[in-house]
């Protein structure tokens, strides 16, 4: 049963959510929603065992802390992340197989996913613009530090401070909302679909009672060394 479980698929939502939650961390509290778009190759989705990344994503975010939760296959997951001393906790919950098993991210596992990731610079707006979110949206062109060129849609509408994903798009001065970015291998398209501010509860970084705390490499020797 624990082999359904993609440990690609969850080490790409880990690197989509590092990037979203980068964008959040002066936030009070609400929720965020994107829509997200994958361009697979039919490798990818053999590595995937059939099962599909999410269409959707919603962040809660309370003082610095954020969490995602989203259902794959058999399994419950959930993403907490620190986004102020850049730590993070993985938690699977598999409730037919009566297994909860916790992956603990210490700040030099965040900074290596940021660190694999490109750099980008030379944002420019075009003038082009369109609404987002709900948001009035600006493109944006800029580039990669090999000299790839690239374009997203940012809005100044949203006043959040420390925002606009600073540590991934140093010196936009502007939120993102939607962007495409090859992650993992994989061409994923992030889009806002709303922000709603308001309370989400208390977050909590701490493994819960009953969680084994595991690798991500534990991970993949529990379903036979795949990704």
């Amino acid at each position: 049963m624990f082999k359904s479980i993609k440990t690609s698929v969850v080490a790409l939502i880990l690197v989509s959510s590092a990037v979203l939650a980068n964008a959040q961390k002066k936030m009070t509290e609400g929720t965020l929603t994107y829509g997200l778009a994958y361009k697979l190759t039919e490798e990818q989705k053999s590595a995937m065992g059939g099962q599909e990344p999410p269409a959707e994503l919603k962040v809660k975010f309370n003082n610095g802390l954020t969490k995602i939760e989203m259902e794959q296959g058999p399994a419950l997951i959930g993403i907490v992340s620190d986004n102020n001393d850049k730590t993070g906790l993985l938690l699977i919950d598999v409730p037919i197989a009566q297994k909860q098993f916790a992956v603990k991210q210490t700040k030099e596992d965040v900074e290596k996913v940021m660190g694999a990731m490109p750099k980008f610079s030379d944002f420019k707006a075009t003038g082009e613009k369109q609404t987002v979110g709900g948001f009035n949206a600006e493109k944006y062109t800029f580039k990669d530090d090999k000299g790839g060129a690239h374009e997203l849609w940012a809005t100044k509408d949203v006043e959040l401070p420390n925002v606009g994903s600073q540590n991934y798009f140093p010196g936009l001065n502007a939120f993102p909302v939607k962007y495409t970015l090859v992650q993992r291998g994989i061409e994923t398209t992030t889009t806002l679909k709303s922000i709603t501010e308001g309370k989400v509860g208390p977050i909590s970084k701490e493994v819960p009672t009953g969680y084994e705390v595991v690798t991500m490499e534990d991970l993949a020797k529990m379903q036979g060394g795949g990704e």
